[in-house]
Parts: C-alpha cells; sequence; structure tokens
C-alpha cells in the first residue's frame, strides 16, 4: 500500500468534527467540540480512576493549542473522584501555562459539594451552564436519556 493511502486509512472520516479539529473521538466518558473560540468538553457518566484516561485525551487536546479557551461540562456526571479532580487541576494548569483558561459548567451540587470540600471552589468556580454561543445548535438537554 503507498503511503500516502495509509495516511488516509489512519485519518478519522471526513466529515467527523475530529478529521477538522485535531480533537480526538468521542468516547463513552468525553467529547469535544469547537465552538468559537472555545473548546467544550462534555463529560458524563462516573470520572473515576477507570475513566480518567479517556477523559485525559480529550482534556490534553483541548489544552494543546496557543492560549486555549476550553469550557468542561461536567452537567451530565454521575460522580467524580479525586482522580478526576486531578485531571482537571493538570488541564487547568496547562492552559494557564500556554496563555488560556479552563473553567467547569457544572449545576450538579456533588460536584460543587466536592470543589469545597477540596479546597478548589475558589479556583474552579463553576458557570450553571454554558454561555449562549457554546451551546449545541439542537437544542437538546445537556444530558441525553440512555
Amino acid at each position: 500500500m503507498p503511503p500516502e493511502a495509509e495516511d488516509r486509512a489512519a485519518a478519522p472520516p471526513e466529515g467527523s468534527t475530529a478529521y477538522y479539529s485535531g480533537l480526538p473521538p468521542v468516547n463513552a466518558y468525553a467529547e469535544s467540540r469547537l465552538s468559537g473560540v472555545f473548546t467544550v468538553v462534555v463529560v458524563r457518566g462516573e470520572i473515576d480512576m477507570a475513566a480518567v484516561d479517556a477523559l485525559t485525551e480529550h482534556l490534553d487536546a483541548a489544552t494543546a493549542r496557543p492560549e486555549p479557551q476550553v469550557l468542561v461540562d461536567l452537567r451530565c456526571v454521575d460522580f467524580l473522584d479525586c482522580s478526576g479532580l486531578r485531571v482537571l487541576c493538570r488541564a487547568e494548569s496547562r492552559a494557564k501555562e500556554r496563555g488560556g483558561n479552563l473553567r467547569l459548567v457544572s449545576n450538579q451540587p456533588l460536584v460543587h459539594r466536592l470543589l469545597r470540600v477540596s479546597g478548589l471552589l475558589s479556583r474552579f468556580p463553576p458557570l450553571a451552564e454554558l454561555p449562549p454561543e457554546c451551546r449545541p445548535e439542537s437544542g437538546s438537554a445537556p444530558c441525553p436519556q440512555e
């Protein structure tokens, strides 16, 4: 197989967000999309030691750009432990090192409580919802019922 055919075989399908944006493909715990100057990382499910690699892939891609503006939407998270907090802290540090910001979006009392008891609430004051310019065009609910 010629090298250019191998490149095409390894590339995501044309038309997928990852093909044009450099963002990782959707996985069971996270998906990313570009919205204006923001990269929105939507997180769902139980974020624990077993899930952090899947989340890290999206956060690393979102914070890899110069001056990244990242919104991490945690409204669909059912559980978040210290391993999830560690990944968020690391991503926020990477964004700041590159001249950007990382903000959390959460209306979940469990997330607010975890940020408060861990002393991270002042570092991550959560937004209650995505800014209007970052909301999905479909207008669907943030956490689709499965």
